[in-house]
């Protein structure tokens, strides 16, 4: 645990440095992984201020939490032009291992983090353990699914799928209880400065700080990185008239971004890459927003088009290749957007506006998602007639996005499920604290939700389990015979000592490509 001390908040105040956000590690690989902190010089050198001056920062790696058996060490100099961030991309370290690390600077030393390097990528690891979690919105509550992981002591890595941050100026994306606290800054991010700012805000939060200092975090980007329902060319909540120019705000959010993340910048500097677990899984990290058309309209036909794209070209041949060629027992796939088909059939209009916001739906109710891959069909075809044409099983997609739980097979041919073949198999998790359908309707728990969850099952066969209640998170465990998510929920995202509860678990058995519910979680 890393509490924001007294002493550190002083050392600031002093203008003597301080490390007031926290340590973290990310992407861990068998022999090395990424460290990052960010250090306070002075007391002005707020995020996103451009003072301060340059300062040294050491860092040591250790087998133990004295750093009596110290196995790395260097030095690294925080600057303003990285917003006094700094990353360390550690190797030499032993696969499958726990370590212990920490920064120094100016005779202040930082929180100690934990963190964990990868089995060897020939080894047959027995089981690899993933916290997963998604869309923290930090005006709608407190960070307690953060909390209940950060006190895990079996977890090898928490994924992150996406909306780390929100953009909106405060009371932007309001839910039923109103802003819980304020975020900084109060107006809509749109600048360099901005952007390190929201994130250096994120990272005063305890909770979040203790999760990065007790596991390495594995973290993709969704759109509120940026901007609502963000494409290549521009975003729903950015308007170039009064905004800018939509190039130079992608480039201020990636930039701060990563700075500000433990994620090494991947293939054209984004996020989507690839980490291995042995022989047991590879993990496809997918960036699905820097390259995707922009998003269609309802019912004109365009959802279809061969030409539109949510992967862009390289990248969807990068994933059809990695899976291809992946001796792995399991294909992780980490995508920001549902890959699953959701058709609605009889909604009551009370609950359209309230799922039209989760699930990007218009009015009207008709049965695409079109932020989804359901608004880009023919990407989604390839990529399934792949696995199904290259007999790849194993495949399992890690959602988050849409607030909402699910536990859904992918079937080829959602209409004929479950006649049809499915090609793969899904789980998205809930919300961290966005809103979902009872906060946007103010209305308590298994209320409304209940009909809207309905009438998703009447339509989608494949859908075998959807909760539009709860926030939380969920914990997958996979080891060679099956891979299963436990989804646990919150007591109340707007108490900061929020209890934690399991709500259900589903597993699926290797070569099965079918989804089984299970009466307990992973223990």
């Amino acid at each position: 645990m890393i509490p924001l001390t007294g002493a550190h908040r002083a050392a600031a105040a002093g203008n003597a440095p301080a490390f007031l956000h926290g340590v973290a590690s990310g992407d861990p690989l068998p022999d090395g992984v990424l460290l990052w902190t960010r250090i306070t010089p002075t007391a002005d050198a707020v995020p996103g201020s451009g003072r301060g001056p340059d300062t040294p920062v050491g860092w040591e790696v250790a087998e133990d939490r004295s750093f009596a058996s110290v196995v790395a060490r260097g030095t690294a100099t925080a600057t303003a032009a990285t917003d006094h961030t700094v990353k360390a991309d550690v190797r030499g370290l032993r696969p499958a291992t726990q370590y212990f690390y920490r920064f120094t600077a100016g005779g202040t030393v930082s929180p100690t983090g934990r963190t964990r390097t990868t089995a060897a990528h020939d080894a047959t690891a027995p089981a690899v353990r993933f916290g997963v979690v998604s869309c923290a919105d930090w005006e709608a509550g407190w960070f307690s699914a953060y909390r209940h992981l950060a006190a895990r002591t079996d977890l090898d890595a928490v994924l992150h799928l996406g909306d780390y941050i929100y953009e909106y100026g405060s009371g932007g994306f309001p839910g039923a209880d109103g802003v819980i606290r304020s975020h900084v800054p109060a107006h809509e991010i749109l600048t360099l400065a901005d952007y390190r700012a929201r994130h250096g805000n994120y990272k005063t939060d305890e909770d979040l700080r203790n999760l990065h200092a007790t596991h390495p975090v594995i973290a993709i980007w969704d759109d509120h990185e940026v901007a609502n329902d963000a494409w290549s060319g521009g975003a729903e909540n950015h308007d170039p008239a009064t905004e800018g120019d939509w190039a130079l705000r992608v480039a201020a959010a990636k930039q701060a971004y990563f700075e500000w993340m433990p994620v090494r910048p991947s293939i054209a500097g984004t996020t989507y890459r690839r980490l291995r677990f042995g022989r047991l899984a590879d993990l496809h990290l997918l960036d699905l927003r820097s390259f995707r058309s922009q998003q269609t309209s309802i019912g004109n036909g365009e959802v279809d088009d061969p030409d539109r794209t949510i992967t862009g070209r390289k990248q969807l041949d990068w994933l059809k290749s990695g899976l291809a060629s992946s001796d792995a027992s399991w294909k992780l796939v980490g995508t920001s957007v549902m890959i699953s088909p959701v058709a609605f059939g009889s909604v009551p209009a009370y609950l359209l506006g309230p799922l039209g916001k989760l699930l990007g739906l218009p009015a009207e109710g008709l049965a695409v998602n079109v932020d989804q891959w359901d608004g880009y069909t023919d990407d989604r075809r390839e990529l399934l007639t792949h696995l199904r044409e290259s007999g790849i099983e194993n495949t399992v997609f890690l959602t988050g996005d849409i607030h909402t739980a699910w536990a859904n097979d992918v079937p080829v041919k959602a209409a004929t499920y479950p006649l049809s073949a499915t090609a793969a198999t899904e789980f998205v998790v809930t919300s961290v604290t966005s809103d979902n359908i009872d906060d946007f309707l103010n209305v308590p728990p298994q209320t409304a939700s209940l009909v809207a969850t309905a009438a998703v099952r009447a339509a989608n066969r494949h859908v075998k389990w959807v909760d539009m209640d709860s926030h939380g998170y969920g914990v997958l465990d996979v080891t060679a015979e099956r891979a299963q998510m436990d989804y646990y929920a919150i007591s109340e995202k707007t108490d900061r000592s929020a209890s934690t509860e399991w709500l259900r678990s589903y597993r699926t058995r290797s070569g099965a490509q079918k989804l089984e519910r299970v009466d307990r979680p992973v223990r």
